[in-house]
């Protein structure tokens, strides 16, 4: 009995991973893009753009874009922040493109501001490049 529960729980875990054919927008040729992902540990800096963007430098050269929900207080002049995965720890710490995470910042009038974030996007190099300065983390 107890075979049969571990069995059918780690097959739905398993699932839960898999891909399916709504997770990726379709591309201008008409095929789909895959999910991109990242691990939260990768994240190396920060930088908040407009006031409900924040963009993320992950590893050495990735750059992903998040859309916070109504915006972010205190993130202009964070030196640090934390990201929570929606889901009650479900994805782990693996966040992938059109997931939703909280970022928590420490507050300057509060002990902290949490807002919520969609993964947009992983920015393309010249994407990168045409950023502002002050947006590039």
């Amino acid at each position: 009995m107890r075979t049969a529960i571990v069995a059918v729980m780690i097959s739905s875990l398993l699932a839960a991973c898999a891909p399916v054919s709504g997770d990726a927008e379709p591309s201008a040729s008409g095929t789909r893009a895959e999910r991109q992902c990242f691990n939260i540990s990768e994240v190396d800096n920060f930088r908040q753009g407009r006031i409900s963007e924040v963009y993320l430098k992950v590893g050495r050269n990735d750059v992903y874009q998040l859309d916070a929900a109504g915006g972010c207080n205190d993130l202009d002049f964070a030196y640090r922040l934390a990201i929570l995965p929606d889901g009650a720890g479900l994805s782990g710490s693996r966040l992938c493109t059109d997931d939703w995470a909280r970022l928590v910042v420490p507050g300057s009038t509060t002990p902290a501001s949490v807002c919520r974030v969609r993964i947009s996007k992983r920015l393309t190099t010249e994407e990168v490049a045409a950023l502002p300065a002050a947006y590039k983390p």
